[in-house]
């Protein structure tokens, strides 16, 4: 389908002048090198926030067709060819009458699944379909590249207006996916528009993933600012060489000083995980306890003595807690409100129903990041689409040193 001299060309002039292109100039850019390649066209779908929906990256200079050849702006990630691939992280062909096939291609910035590509062209080869995976890869880093200083990334990517709390935890928190050969980690949060007080960290150093979670008390400005703190202060101590124990001293003092006695508290689970040994090592400040998922199918929850939630002064104690880990082993870390929320009968969701719905999608061996956007949809269901409180979940796959595992979010 191409000329094959012509696909360097390509990615070689993508890559000189793509560096200086805005968010809002990337169609253009893309659209301008793709006959070096044989490619007809090339539309950038990116997902929302909540993943549901895949939106169309406009192209101002682009001349936009009519009627049935128009391309549509948006897509629905459970109901079309674009979610489906979306989805399964793979790439999906759709041949169409005209003789002309529509292949539809994961856009990826390592495990975190950043939308699609709409590549449509006479016939693809094995060749071809590497010259696509190339030409993805590179618009993905584009995009992350661009959207931190990027208006038009969160209003394209937004269904509705934010509250501040959301918009300082989304700024602040790392991105919803990170997988390597030895471990995936993804994270999701609801309600997306008005957080109130929930958030995670992971972070890696050398073999030593960190993780945390943290769920102010409140649903207000207050709850955001208290949980904006209480992780920032985190990740400060930690590059400063702070345990687990004097890490959570350090946010105690800090939510003190600047709430007072107003017991503005948060409770939180903070942990080390070192990938080498596959040791857990936690303390549990007020919050509910980790659960382990081991075999697909055998559950416990890991207890420790909590100490107090951060920033009541109370000064007791803190044990530090350690768990012997294996390969394939998944660790849940969870706010209450995902238990918690009930529907209009009254009925939560349950910690049986959540630890049900994990293990159910484990088995059918989707991605990490695909078994919590179903797992927060079913959430949302349960509550009739709204929830009053947080819901946060972090999951951690352990794949082992021997990373037999697939990379990108896929369950073993």
């Amino acid at each position: 389908m191409n000329d094959h001299h012509g696909v360097p060309r390509m990615l070689v002039s993508l890559l000189d002048l793509g560096g200086e292109a805005t968010l809002e100039q990337l169609p253009s850019l893309v659209g301008q090198y793709l006959p070096d390649a044989g490619i007809r066209q090339c539309l950038i779908y990116l997902a929302d926030l909540q993943q549901t929906r895949l939106r169309l990256l406009p192209d101002a200079d682009a001349q936009v067709p009519e009627g049935d050849d128009k391309p549509p702006d948006e897509l629905r990630i459970d109901a079309t060819y674009g979610g489906r691939a979306f989805q399964e992280n793979r790439i999906l062909r759709k041949s169409g009458e005209d003789g002309q096939d529509c292949w539809w291609v994961p856009l990826l910035n390592g495990a975190e699944r950043l939308g699609v590509l709409r590549v449509t062209a006479d016939g693809l080869g094995e060749l071809d379909q590497q010259v696509i995976r190339a030409l993805a890869e590179m618009v993905a880093l584009f995009v992350v590249s661009k959207r931190a200083y990027s208006d038009a990334y969160p209003r394209l990517v937004r269904s509705r207006p934010m509250n501040v709390a959301a918009e300082m935890l989304w700024h602040l928190m790392p991105p919803l996916t990170f997988s390597n050969a030895e471990v995936t980690v993804a994270g999701v949060l609801e309600p997306a528009y008005e957080i109130g007080g929930d958030a995670f960290d992971y972070a890696l150093a050398d073999d030593v993933v960190h993780l945390a979670i943290f769920d102010a008390m409140g649903h207000d400005l207050a709850a955001g600012l208290a949980a904006n703190l209480a992780l920032a202060t985190s990740r400060n101590l930690r590059r400063h060489g702070a345990d687990l124990a004097s890490n959570g001293e350090g946010i105690e003092g800090l939510l003190l000083r600047e709430f007072g006695e107003s017991a503005r508290f948060v409770t939180a689970i903070m942990a080390d995980f070192d990938l080498r040994t596959g040791m857990l090592t936690w303390v549990n400040r007020g919050h509910p306890p980790p659960i382990l998922i081991r075999g697909g199918r055998w559950t416990t929850v890991l207890d420790c003595p909590p100490a107090p939630p951060l920033g009541l002064g109370l000064d007791q104690p803190v044990t530090v807690c350690r768990e012997q880990l294996e390969p394939g082993d998944r660790l849940l870390l969870y706010t209450d409100g995902i238990v918690e929320a009930g529907s209009h009968q009254g009925e939560e969701f349950g910690v049986v129903r959540f630890v049900e719905f994990i293990l159910r999608h484990c088995a059918a061996r989707l991605p990490v990041p695909e078994t919590l956007r179903r797992l927060i949809k079913d959430v949302l269901d349960h509550h009739d689409g709204r929830l009053h409180d947080d819901a946060t979940v972090l999951l951690t796959e352990w794949h082992g040193r021997t990373g037999t595992c697939q990379v990108r979010g896929s369950l073993s």
